[in-house]
């Protein structure tokens, strides 16, 4: 997915920029592009390939040099990789990049042909926004914006420069992950917190439609109607070298090392005397013995943590699970009571199709049980208890130590229902629980004992058209993550 960032502030943009950009990499990209005001005009570099291409581009022809811009990694949707397609995209007086989807962009870009706005030289969905938003333009540019984001539908972020507005950015959220960070006498847009963690660990997080307007180094907010707002400032509790690869040849690797250290910090704080303890989450035995069915919702990887769910609740608890994947759920007109929980898993807690159940289990009335890594995240906010998994940043495209947080944590909450039920006395939640406590450790022994052997092996799959995965109950869920996890290593392979 593309990565956004941005800076108003007292340092070299390209540089931040570039610096930002570089700690978007993990989300995959295939062109690279900044916008920076200089000497009061706007000044593009963009190229098909990596940043390195883009820094050399830059070396050749000069870097833009300025204290405000934006700039974007891209990974093609709309049009395939090239130097055109690349982002920022510009208008006569408008220049963009963007992250997600236009769905009605060839309806938009209809109706800028049919009144004449017909100078569009990519096939991006981008491009018909940077182009609706210069038609729209009459200067005043959160007006323009306002009107722009009516007639948009999908799932996007926009970083935005307007060329009468110098030394100014301006940037909106709808669906699409974006986070604003303050320093000192700066403020930075970034895709996720560990573009700017060098620069700074506290940020702002935007919510659906809001508005953002940095300038001068500091930063304003407004609503989609206009409306001034006041916003809670965040503080990241990881620091830039947690997401460094400490020495690790790559990010997935390390993020491997660390699953015990993720695990027992997250188990932890959730045992009291031996037992499990969700209370502090919101979540009480007297609940959870009024939950007639339960709904794990996710995608992908916190999926699959969630069919694990599924198999140790209903043996210890009980109850009927039913596992989905979030971007069918909805549309399946699913029965839903206030007797039900809706369990919402998302490392990011930003996942637009699990947001979107969370809101539909809302209005059906039935309880919500968000499980995220990012603490204020949207679905954290929204749910109505919170149990996050304290992973820290994970960078790897391939989950690992996410995956692993995410089961303990349905153990834990496996344990304190059959518990709460009465269908486990105090001594075996007491004995299941010591088992869990004892996971950080061998999950470490393990690593260790099988690094060898797994390189070995890697050496003999390698070459092999495909592969085939089997396993039965827990096995089946395991299956299902090792699939998913070799599948884009054999892509990119081929």
């Amino acid at each position: 997915m593309c990565g956004i960032v941005g800076y108003v502030g007292h340092r070299d943009c390209t540089d931040v920029l570039v610096s930002a950009l570089t700690k978007l990499e993990y989300r995959g990209y295939d062109s690279a592009g900044i916008a920076v005001f200089e000497n009061g005009k706007i000044e593009v570099a963009k190229t098909k390939g990596r940043l390195s291409d883009l820094v050399a581009k830059m070396e050749r022809e000069g870097k833009p040099m300025g204290h405000a811009g934006i700039g974007h990694t891209r990974w093609a949707t709309h049009g395939e990789p090239s130097d055109i397609n690349s982002h920022p995209h510009s208008g006569r007086r408008v220049t963009i990049v963007h992250n997600g989807i236009i769905e009605n962009y060839k309806q938009l870009k209809q109706f800028l042909i049919d009144n004449e706005r017909n100078e569009f030289l990519s096939d991006t969905d981008t491009e018909v926004v940077a182009q609706l938003l210069d038609f729209y333009y009459d200067g005043n540019p959160i007006r323009c914006i306002r009107k722009v984001l009516h007639e948009l539908r999908g799932s996007f972020a926009l970083g935005i420069v307007f060329a009468d507005r110098p030394e100014t950015v301006y940037a909106v959220r709808c669906e699409s992950p974006l986070i604003v960070a303050q320093g000192q006498g700066e403020v930075f847009i970034a895709s996720d917190v560990p573009a700017v963690i060098k620069y700074t660990k506290d940020y702002y997080l935007l919510e659906q439609g809001e508005i953002a307007v940095l300038k001068n180094g500091a930063v304003q907010f407004c609503s989609l109607h206009g409306r001034m707002l006041e916003k809670e400032l965040h503080t990241a509790d990881w620091d830039e070298d947690s997401a460094e690869k400490g020495g690790y040849p790559h990010y997935m690797l390390k993020e491997i090392h660390e699953q015990p250290t993720a695990v027992r910090t997250t188990i932890t704080p959730r045992i009291e005397d031996g037992l499990p303890s969700l209370s502090e989450c919101g979540i009480t035995p007297e609940m959870l013995r009024e939950f007639q069915n339960i709904f794990i919702v996710a995608c992908g990887t916190a999926m699959h943590a969630g069919m694990v769910g599924k198999y140790v609740i209903e043996k210890q608890a009980r109850v009927s699970v039913t596992v989905d994947i979030a971007s069918e759920f909805r549309y399946r007109d699913p029965l839903l009571t206030s007797k039900d929980l809706v369990i919402i898993i998302s490392q990011s807690g930003e996942t637009a199709d699990s947001k979107a159940v969370l809101n539909l289990a809302k209005q059906m009335g039935a309880k919500t049980l968000a499980i995220v890594n990012v603490k204020g995240s949207s679905i954290a906010r929204e749910a109505d208890m919170v149990i996050y998994t304290h992973a820290g940043p994970e960078i790897a495209v391939a989950s690992t130590k996410a995956y692993m947080v995410q089961l303990s944590v349905m153990y834990l909450l496996a344990f304190e229902m059959a518990y709460a039920k009465g269908l486990i006395n105090k001594k075996k939640c007491a004995q299941l629980t010591s088992e869990l406590v004892k996971m950080p450790q061998i999950i470490e022994d393990t690593i260790e004992s099988v690094v060898d052997m797994c390189q070995y092996v890697s050496t003999k799959l390698i070459t092999a058209d495909s592969l085939l995965y089997i396993g039965r109950g827990l096995d089946y869920a395991l299956s299902m993550e090792g699939s998913l996890k070799l599948r884009p290593f054999q892509i990119s392979r081929r």
